[in-house]
């Protein structure tokens, strides 16, 4: 049915960023063809232009069709205005001139992407404005027959093996709710830079780990998810920098 590549937390011109490993992602991502890729955040450290400009130049050597959300460090110095300058509407289809949403037009699927970063703070929010047309979409994508993907930098759940728990989506109650009520097929965040899965009812939870930072916990990697969707399951997949592709999650698609 569909496969998708799932990146996240570039942090282009921080000091722990390696340009050598986003560009083996970047050859990976190219070589098997994604239907779309799904970028969740975090592409620069600082929010500064010079940075944006620097990514906008590694993700326009990306192939396949591109949703991009900001992070928490994409908004900081302003850096709020510069993306939606350099990226948005670059990489997505512009909904009302806030919100994004990709239709893969070979696939019967729909990726909602929302805006979870607060200005200058790294705590995040997606608000009720957002929380209203999220749950239009789900409505809109799911009488269409469509799989409803979401997209968003901050986690909606904590996630395993990052400490002491700091933030989350300050309303993220109500937007979990929201998700699982109106039956979003898969989320998917970054954030914390540790990749897992979360099952809540019939909507997957997948966070990525950072793609090209060394800002690791432990002996994790750097890594991206891939995800595998046909009528069948739907499995996510960390692939890791030393090459290593391991299952995350495999689950019966309930998507019909």
């Amino acid at each position: 049915m569909a496969y998708l590549a799932h990146i996240s937390d570039l942090h282009v011109g921080s000091v722990d960023f390696r340009e050598e490993l986003l560009l083996q992602v970047v050859d990976d991502i190219n070589s098997s063809n994604p239907d779309a890729t799904i970028v969740t955040g975090d592409l620069t450290e600082n929010g500064y232009y010079s940075e944006f400009l620097m990514a906008a130049e590694y993700l326009d050597m990306i192939n396949s069709p591109m949703l991009v959300v900001p992070g928490n460090h994409d908004a900081r110095h302003v850096g709020d205005q510069t993306f939606r300058e350099l990226i948005r509407g670059r990489y997505s289809t512009l909904i009302r001139g806030m919100y994004s949403t990709l239709h893969v037009k070979s696939q019967d699927l729909q990726v909602i992407g929302l805006d979870s970063s607060e200005p200058d703070l790294d705590n995040g929010k997606v608000g009720r404005t957002q929380e209203k047309w999220m749950i239009e979409e789900l409505h809109k994508a799911n009488d269409r027959g469509l799989y409803r993907i979401i997209a968003l930098h901050h986690h909606i759940i904590p996630v395993p093996h990052t400490g002491r728990e700091r933030n989350v989506l300050s309303d993220a109650g109500d937007i979990l709710l929201s998700m699982c009520r109106n039956h979003a097929n898969l989320v998917l965040s970054g954030h914390k830079h540790i990749p897992h899965v979360w099952m809540v009812e019939d909507t997957a939870f997948a966070t990525a780990g950072t793609v090209s930072s060394l800002k690791l916990r432990g002996k994790q990697l750097s890594s991206y998810n891939t995800v595998d969707i046909d009528d069948d399951y739907i499995e996510i997949l960390l692939n890791s920098a030393d090459g290593e592709v391991t299952s995350l999650a495999k689950y019966e698609n309930t998507c019909r």
